[in-house]
């Protein structure tokens, strides 16, 4: 039987990988980077991943956490028991409960486009849903419920620039004469 090809060759040390370098990449490959800084700040590299979560009062198993009745054919029920844990780091859980509790800000906004067509729409019809669908500035051709929902939208979005618009329409504007 043949031997499998280069078994006999001597290794040479290759000059052009820099060993430091491979092992911190292989080290950053192995250890993902967490997202959350208050696990991040609280993890501890000695310790596993189940052990760094249980002690921040985190589930690391929900099958665990979360103790279910087994039901046997004979009369036993049994309880898988959950293990008793210890928490050693509450402030993680702290800031995590704090930081979800927190409103999130409605960030959404919409085009100067869609914002000058909606006023046009209002300026020229008013409420008339129908005549804003056959207007000629209909470029999409909405339907009337189309145009009303981007109409609501607008008001969602930009209320006081909304509530502005609708009061520089009911003012009479003078004529010059």
């Amino acid at each position: 039987m043949p031997k499998a090809k280069k078994s006999g060759k001597r290794k040479k040390f290759d000059y052009n990988q820099d060993r430091k370098k491979m092992k911190k990449k292989f080290i950053k490959k192995c250890n993902p980077r967490i997202e959350n800084p208050q696990i991040r700040n609280a993890w501890d590299d000695k310790k596993s991943m189940a052990r760094n979560l249980q002690e921040m009062g985190l589930a690391f198993d929900p099958n665990r956490t979360l103790p279910i009745k087994k039901q046997r054919l004979l009369s036993d029920d049994k309880e898988t028991k959950a293990p008793v844990n210890i928490v050693t780091k509450p402030y993680v859980l702290n800031q995590l409960e704090e930081e979800a509790s927190r409103p999130e800000k409605d960030s959404k906004t919409l085009s100067s486009d869609l914002i000058e067509y909606v006023q046009y729409m209002i300026q020229e019809h008013k409420d008339d849903y129908k005549a804003m669908a056959r207007d000629e500035k209909n470029y999409y051709q909405d339907t009337p419920k189309q145009i009303k929902r981007k109409i609501n939208e607008y008001k969602r979005c930009h209320p006081q620039h909304y509530d502005a618009f609708i009061s520089s329409l009911s003012v009479p504007q003078p004529m010059d004469q």
